[in-house]
C-alpha cells in the first residue's frame, strides 16, 4: 500500500530517529499523528515547521497529540485516543530511553510498561496494517559469538538496564506476532549521516573521535583498541532507508530484522580510520587490552578520555549480529550498509565544525 494512503502514528518524536522517519515519509505524502510529550511540544513545533518547509509538504498532513506512553490510553484525551484508533494504519514504536547509565525503575516504566501500554494501544486499532517497533542489537546483553535475527530468549544477563529493559520490551512485542503485522528493527550503535556527518548526540564511537580530537599528535601514536573485538556502526541515513524499505515490504511481516553492518570494523581498525582524518596516519602500536580496559575503568577515567564507565564494556564487547534476512529483504530495494571507511570523514568533519551539540 502507497504511504500516500496512509496515516502513521509515531511514538518518540522529535527524537533525532523519529524526526527523521517523519521527514522521509512526509516527501511520500503520508498523513501523521505525532505522540509528543508535553515538555517536547515546543520542540516539536519549531521541528515540524522545519520539516514541512523542507519537504514541501501542507501542515495539514501532521497531528501533533500530547500524550505519554508510560500512562493509560498513552496519555491522549479520550477524544484523541479514539481518533487514533479509528485512523492509525501504520504505527512505529520509538520512544523509549536510551541512556546506557538509566536506573532501573526509569528504565522498565518508560522501555517495558511504556510498549506494553503501546501493544495495548495496536490492538484496539481498528485497522492497523503494519506495527513496527524499535528495539536494538543489544537484546543480546552478555551473549558473545553470532548473534541471530531469529534469536531473542537467553539467560546471559545484561550489561546495564537500558540492555534489560529493552530485551524485555522485545519479548512483549514479540508475543504479538501471531496477532499483529509486527516487524522488529534491531538497529546496531546508530551514528551520523554517512553524507552530511550529522548527528544529535555525541556518544558511540564519538567517543572516540573526541578522545583522538584533543591531542591528536600524541595520542593518535597509542591504538586503544581491541584487534579481535568488533563495534557495529550503522549511519543514520542507512537505519531510516532500511525502516522505511522494510515498511514497504511485505516479505518483512512477522520478522525481526538486525540493521547492523554485515562486516564491521574491529575496534583497532576503527581507532586507525579515525586516526587518519584527524591526525593523518596510522597509530603507532596498540596496547594490548588487558592493560587498557583497567585503565579506562579507572576512576578518573571519564575525565581524561571522555568514556563514560558505562560505554567502557562496548569497545570489548565480542557479538557479531547476523544479517541474513536484512540483506535478503533489503538487498531486492538496493539499500545497503556503507562501510564505515567511506563515511568517517563526514562523521569527523562534522564534529570539528560542531564540537559542540
Amino acid at each position: 500500500m502507497p504511504f500516500s494512503d496512509e496515516t502513521i502514528f509515531i511514538t518518540g518524536f522529535p527524537g533525532f530517529i523519529a524526526e527523521r522517519l517523519v521527514k522521509h515519509l512526509a516527501k511520500l505524502n503520508a498523513r501523521f499523528i505525532l505522540l509528543v510529550q508535553p515538555a517536547l511540544l515546543q520542540r516539536a513545533l519549531v521541528d515540524l515547521r522545519r520539516i514541512t518547509s523542507e519537504t514541501n509538504t501542507r501542515t495539514e498532513q501532521f497531528s501533533i497529540v500530547i500524550g505519554d506512553i508510560t500512562q493509560p490510553n498513552l496519555g491522549m484525551s479520550a477524544l484523541d485516543f479514539q481518533r487514533a484508533q479509528k485512523e492509525t494504519t501504520s504505527l512505529f514504536h520509538l520512544a523509549a530511553i536510551y541512556d546506557l547509565a538509566v536506573d532501573h525503575d526509569i528504565a522498565a516504566r518508560v522501555n517495558v510498561d511504556g510498549t506494553r501500554n503501546v501493544n495495548g494501544f495496536a490492538r484496539s486499532v481498528d485497522h492497523l496494517w503494519r506495527y513496527h517497533y524499535v528495539s536494538t542489537c543489544y537484546v543480546a546483553g552478555k551473549r558473545e559469538g553470532i548473534i541471530m535475527e531469529t534469536e531473542l530468549a537467553h539467560d546471559a544477563g545484561f550489561r546495564n538496564h537500558y540492555e534489560e529493559t529493552k530485551y524485555h520490551a522485545e519479548l512483549e512485542v514479540e508475543t504479538l506476532k501471531s496477532e499483529l503485522p509486527i516487524t522488529i528493527h534491531r538497529p546496531a550503535v546508530v551514528c551520523g549521516d554517512s553524507r552530511t556527518g550529522e548527528t544529535a548526540k555525541y556518544d558511540g564511537i564519538y567517543y572516540l573521535i573526541h578522545y583522538l580530537r584533543r591531542w591528536p599528535g600524541a595520542l593518535t601514536l597509542l591504538n586503544i583498541g581491541n584487534r579481535d573485538v568488533r563495534l557495529n556502526l550503522v549511519p543514520i541515513d542507512f537505519v531510516i532507508d532500511a525502516m522505511v524499505t522494510l515498511a514497504k515490504e511485505d516479505r518483512a511481516i512477522g520478522a525481526t530484522v538486525q540493521l547492523a553492518d554485515p562486516a564491521p570494523l574491529t575496534t583497532e581498525q576503527l581507532f586507525d580510520a579515525i586516526s587518519k582524518e584527524v591526525g593523518g596516519r596510522d597509530s603507532f602500536t596498540t596496547v594490548p587490552a588487558e592493560i587498557v580496559y583497567p585503565v579506562l575503568m579507572l576512576p578518573l577515567a571519564p575525565k581524561i578520555t571522555g568514556l563514560p564507565h558505562s560505554a567502557v564494556p562496548y569497545f570489548f564487547l565480542e557479538q557479531m549480529y547476523d544479517t541474513t534476512r536484512a540483506r535478503e529483504l533489503l538487498g531486492l530495494h538496493g539499500v545497503h550498509c556503507p562501510r564505515f571507511t567511506d563515511y568517517v570523514g563526514a562523521l569527523v568533519d562534522f564534529v570539528g565544525e560542531n564540537p559542540t551539540l
